[in-house]
């Protein structure tokens, strides 16, 4: 066996090789945080001399933070290169998630060189807040400390567009989300919006053309939308590229992987499977991991919505293999998880069209799917995908029309935006179906609607302890679904004819057992009294559903 004395000269012997020609140079390291606190933001600035002429290419350089924590284990962080900064500067931004005395060295990565700081520790006082969700279980994500979550909200793709309303904007819709018990958005990087890669911008007055690696305004606003999702605990999934950026229209004409303007891919196919654009595209998931991993507030990384778009469209189709898009998010994928020292969730989206072998990757965390024009089969959606690939499924996006948000069709949109929610709320998914058209449904005034569901959800993850345990309910002219979370039993009833209806149902429930109405428009709560016959059959004699309406029964131990 080799002393230890052995292989520290053994390591200072290959230090010693590596840096024999070195130009790298530190200059000065400034911790810019003073006093540190769990699951906050501690920030350092580095100066450092070294040989290249794109800080945002990591084959060329990379500063990375080399940390142990205090149980002992290591972390790496990569940092970043601040444009905004005048003169640039470059930064590491770490939130950490234990208490405790941290060690830690700074690296430089020049090429074949490499320089390490020397070491250093600071220390972090025990935090408020829950920390990063990570995966648990079919129905629920988890805390760091422990704590479930359950998704509640919407898609709030992106800020309006140079033809849209100006007022639609996250400094609008995001406050008001939150306001309304809604936990949870979903929101783009695309042309139009939050454009980090994208030198030529469309549809937009908010963000300018740029000529930088990176373009100035995408990441400034990305800063903003970080801040603001933080001081309102709203957690959100970004979705990274979308597929119109492989299609002719705009997107694979305007790209930075295309050829015609400085990539190194001829075809949308290229993207996929050339080893420059994979570079390329790993630089930019370095970035984004450098600036924004510390954020508790991303929830989810997001590679693509509905990459089959791109995929099976009739102009694409012979260009794109759906095997090298399955590749490449097994490289991309993994390559995520190997950067970002928080471990954020991972998923990628389809529209409609499964892609062969990619709702068994293993670094994606959850599958993903998009249903319009057919709420009505979501319930059946999650059982069958779960059984078949053994994780955890979400629709992440659902609507009455995919075409456009027409107002006439405002009744029946409405109408299948309350029933996705409720579908969802007792079915296994950690996220609840969101909705598409936020435009369309914050016109019609249904974010107040989103605090019943968040009011229930909660309720349901208190009684039950995070256990959910699907209740059979048969219902007489209605739609019947049931849930027993710990000793409270939940039955939601959607009247789906344009009839009133009596209140009849049959369910297994305990003896003495007291009933409270839930009102999904005022969210009150009313103690009723019901009739049960010797064969189970519960009636409410004073009570209808109204046409196309609802009603929420909970059933608990009298008291």
């Amino acid at each position: 066996m080799r002393s230890r004395f052995g292989c520290m000269l053994l390591l200072a012997l290959i230090g010693l090789y590596f840096q024999s020609d070195a130009q790298i140079k530190f200059n000065k390291i400034h911790q810019e945080t003073q006093h540190i606190k769990q699951y906050q933001l501690a920030e350092w600035v580095v100066d450092f001399t070294a040989d290249f002429t794109n800080p945002y290419d990591q084959q060329q350089v990379q500063l990375n933070m080399l940390l142990t924590d205090p149980r002992g284990l290591p972390l790496y962080l990569p940092c970043f290169f601040d444009p905004l900064d005048q003169g640039g500067t470059w930064k590491a931004r770490f939130t950490p998630q234990s208490s405790g005395t941290y060690h830690y060295q700074f690296q430089v990565v020049n090429g074949k060189e490499a320089l390490s700081s020397a070491d250093a520790t600071f220390s972090v006082t025990a935090g408020n807040g829950k920390g990063f969700i990570h995966s648990h279980d079919l129905w629920t994500f988890q805390y760091d400390d422990g704590s479930l979550f359950r998704g509640v909200g919407e898609n709030i793709a992106w800020e309006s567009r140079s033809f849209e309303d100006d007022k639609w904007t996250y400094d609008y819709l995001l406050p008001k989300l939150a306001e309304n018990g809604g936990n949870f958005f979903r929101t783009w990087m695309c042309y139009w919006n939050l454009p980090l890669e994208w030198k030529k911008v469309r549809s937009t007055k908010r963000y300018q053309n740029s000529e930088s690696y990176f373009n100035e305004g995408g990441i400034r606003r990305m800063d903003q939308l970080v801040r603001m999702c933080d001081s309102l605990h709203l957690h959100f999934m970004l979705a990274m590229d979308w597929h119109g950026h492989l299609m002719d229209k705009g997107g694979w004409k305007n790209s930075n992987y295309n050829i015609a303007n400085g990539g190194p891919a001829k075809t949308p196919s290229d993207f996929f499977t050339m080893q420059k654009a994979q570079e390329q595209y790993k630089n930019r998931l370095r970035y984004i991991v450098a600036r924004w991993g510390y954020s508790p507030s991303i929830a989810v990384w997001e590679f693509f919505n509905e990459v089959d778009n791109a995929v099976f469209t009739q102009q694409d189709s012979l260009l794109i293999k759906p095997v090298d898009v399955t590749q490449w998010h097994q490289e991309m994928s993994r390559y995520l998880k190997d950067i970002d020292p928080y471990k954020h969730l991972v998923s990628t989206s389809i529209s409609h069209r499964d892609i062969l072998g990619m709702n068994s990757i293993a670094y994606i965390d959850f599958n993903q799917k998009h249903i319009y024009k057919h709420t009505e089969k979501i319930p059946a959606i999650y059982p069958a995908y779960i059984q078949t690939f053994g994780k955890p499924y979400v629709v992440g996006e659902f609507g009455y029309r995919w075409e456009d948000q027409d107002p006439k069709y405002a009744t029946e949109a409405v109408f299948d935006y309350k029933r996705g929610l409720w579908y969802g709320l007792f079915s296994p998914t950690p996220i609840l179906p969101m909705s598409w058209w936020w435009e369309l449904f914050d016109n019609q005034n249904m974010m107040p609607y989103l605090k019943g569901v968040r009011m229930i959800s909660e309720r349901m993850l208190q009684a039950g302890k995070g256990q959910f345990e699907p209740l059979t309910v048969d219902a007489w002219n209605v739609q019947a679904f049931g849930m027993r979370c710990g000793d409270e039993y939940y039955v939601y009833l959607l009247n789906n004819t344009a009839q009133h209806q009596d209140l009849r149902i049959k369910v297994d429930l305990p003896k003495k057992t007291q009933l409270v109405l839930f009102s999904t428009k005022d969210h009150s709560f009313t103690k009723s009294s019901f009739e049960q016959s010797a064969g189970g059959v519960i009636s409410l004699p004073q009570h209808t559903i109204r046409g196309k309406e609802e009603a929420l029964l909970i059933f608990s131990p009298a008291r």
